[in-house]
Parts: structure tokens; C-alpha cells; sequence
């Protein structure tokens, strides 16, 4: 049932033949690239699933990306926008030996499928034409139902333990001490809510990111390439490690490595190029799940951590770009018009 009352603005009808601001240009570009990348991904993990459930997940998921390129593809055409040519079957070699286990697919889709949302949610406020403001919607919302499934599926399978339970207050309660922001010295109050929460959200995301790495990094060919991932993961590992101590300072659970999630398997699946872009795109997103989880946090220890991550993965973002242009493989957002050449 619809609580919210209709406003009715006759005077100012939306006109979808006004052409597409910078935001909705920009929001429709990185979405059709991470999900060009998702679909040649999630082509190759087909080729090696048993289990009925995960298969279907990553159909689903599959559904959902190849919907989303299709969609975005008719506003780039109806603008005469060129479509970015991102990646193709040409990325990924199906007859690659399995890389993963199947229980890895559902962790690899909750860990694409959060980075997918915190796309779509900044796109919505900020898009002014409908048709845009509700594809958003729309892939938000199909994004949504297929994280719900993910979740049954981890839950159902015990491939997951539940979020960290933390007492319920008896009162409601101030902060009446400069103490409240404590770290390392003077009296040390326990993890609140907010910081739980993004202490367990990061670790999650970390221990995929880890376990992706491991398999990029066995089967990578190029050298420099192979030497960022090396780096990647001793990041990733040692993030994992940091945040969990904080976690289990207060005896709180977290989710647990699933790097024995990779096979032996030396045979490369992915391009290069492909591998490549994945860790940039998704590195690059990591620096704003940490600010995220930098802005509620209260601690000094802590606001630490996270602001030495963000540099570091800064730096990792920053020499991955330098391969991408030396390879010739980075494409380039729309950009603004160059007046200082006019």
C-alpha cells in the first residue's frame, strides 16, 4: 500500500528526449562495464557448477547482468552514445579447467552484487530524468531479490555464519565522555553497533576479494601483473587479519577465510585484461565501503586502520591504472568538453 500522496506537476512534465546529464551518463557507463565484466565472469563459472541452488543463483545472476547491458545499450542508442566495448567472449576461455569450488560462486556473487547497490543507490537521487531514475530502481530492486537469495543459500548451506549478536540496551543511552574516542590509550570502551557492522561487512568483503586473487594470481601470465596481484593479496590479507582481531578483542564471531576455495589449477580462464579491470574496479569500490565505514566510526584505533587502507589501496588503484593505459586496455569514461583547447 502507497502511504506517500501524488504530486502532480503538469507544468513541468518530463521530457526523455532532453539529453542525459553527466550523472546519468556516467552512472549507465560504469554499470554497463561492471556488468559486461560480471557476465563474461559468471559465463565461466557456469561452465563448472554441480550444486542445483548455486547454479541457479549464478543464472540468475547471469539474467540480471546480460538485462542490465541490454537495457542501457537502447538509452546509449536512442542518445547515439557509443557503447563502451568493455569485454567480450574473447575474455574468457570456457574450456578452462574449474578454478573454484562452487561454494566460492556465492561468496564472488554477494561480494559483486553489494558493489552493483552502492552504484545504483548514489543514481537514483541524483538522476533527474524518470526513465533513468527508474532503471535504477529496477536494478536495485532485481539486484536485492538476488542478495536475498544469496543470503538463504549461505544460511540454508551453513556456508555462513550470522552477523555478530550484541546485547539489547535496557536504556537509552549519551555519550557524556571525550573517552567515547579512545583507541589506544585511557579507557577503551567496547566496538558499538556501527563498527561492528563494517568491521564484519570489510573482512567479508576482504576474504572474496582474497580468494579471487589467489586464483587471478596462479593463472596471470603477465609478470607486472602477476606482481600488483602478489601485492593485492598481502593487502587483503592483512586487513582481514586487523579487522578481525578488533572483532574477536569482544569476542565477537567473523566470517571465517575461504581460500580453500581455489583449486590447484594453473590454467588461466580470464584474459589478463579482464583480471586486470576487475581488481582496479573493485579495489577502487573498496575505498568507498571504507569510507563508509570511516564515517560511523568513533574510535581513533580504528579510524586508523581504515585511513592507512585507504591510502594503500590508493596506491594499488593507481599503479593498476598505470598498466591498464601502458596495455592500451583502459577505456575511458565520457568526459567533460576541453575548453582550455578552444
Amino acid at each position: 500500500m502507497n502511504i506517500m500522496m501524488p504530486i502532480n506537476l503538469s507544468s513541468q512534465e518530463l521530457d526523455e528526449s532532453q539529453p542525459l546529464t553527466v550523472v546519468e551518463i556516467g552512472k549507465l557507463w560504469t554499470t554497463y562495464m561492471g556488468n559486461s565484466m560480471s557476465s563474461q565472469i559468471l559465463t565461466y563459472f557456469l561452465q563448472h557448477c554441480e550444486d542445483e541452488h548455486i547454479k541457479t543463483l549464478l543464472e540468475n545472476g547471469l539474467a540480471i547482468s546480460k538485462d542490465f547491458l541490454q537495457r542501457i545499450e537502447k538509452f546509449f542508442e536512442d542518445e547515439n552514445f557509443p557503447i563502451p566495448q568493455g569485454f567480450s567472449q574473447e575474455d574468457v576461455n570456457l574450456g578452462a579447467p574449474r578454478l573454484y569450488e562452487d561454494e566460492f560462486y556465492v561468496h564472488y556473487l554477494k561480494y559483486a552484487a553489494k558493489a552493483g547497490m552502492s552504484i545504483y543507490a548514489v543514481a537514483i537521487p541524483l538522476a533527474m530524468r524518470e526513465d533513468i531514475r527508474e532503471f535504477f530502481a529496477y536494478a536495485n530492486q532485481c539486484t536485492n531479490i538476488l542478495v536475498g537469495q544469496i543470503n538463504n543459500v549461505l544460511f540454508d548451506k551453513k556456508l555462513i555464519a550470522k552477523p555478530p549478536i550484541i546485547p539489547t540496551p535496557e536504556k537509552n543511552d549519551f555519550i557524556n565522555n571525550q573517552s567515547f574516542l579512545n583507541g589506544w590509550l585511557g579507557e577503551v570502551r567496547p566496538l558499538h553497533a556501527l563498527e561492528i557492522i563494517h568491521l564484519y561487512d570489510n573482512i567479508e568483503n576482504n576474504t572474496t576479494s582474497k580468494a579471487l586473487l589467489i586464483g587471478f594470481y596462479q593463472t596471470v601470465k603477465d609478470e607486472k601483473i602477476k606482481s600488483l596481484f602478489k601485492r593485492g593479496l598481502e593487502m587483503t590479507d592483512k586487513a582481514v587479519k586487523q579487522f578481525t582481531e578488533k572483532l574477536h578483542i569482544e569476542k565477537l564471531q567473523a566470517p571465517s577465510p575461504i581460500d580453500h576455495l581455489v583449486t590447484t589449477s594453473t590454467i588461466s580462464p580470464f584474459s589478463d585484461k579482464i583480471m586486470l579491470f576487475h581488481k582496479f574496479d573493485m579495489f577502487s569500490i573498496k575505498i568507498r565501503t571504507m569510507g563508509d565505514s570511516l564515517a560511523v566510526n568513533g574510535r581513533r584505533d580504528i579510524s586508523a586502520l581504515y585511513g592507512r587502507a585507504i591510502i594503500n589501496i590508493g596506491l594499488f588503484v593507481d599503479d593498476a591504472t598505470n598498466i591498464l593505459i601502458d596495455k592500451g586496455w583502459l577505456e575511458s569514461p565520457p568526459k567533460a568538453f576541453d575548453r582550455r583547447e578552444h
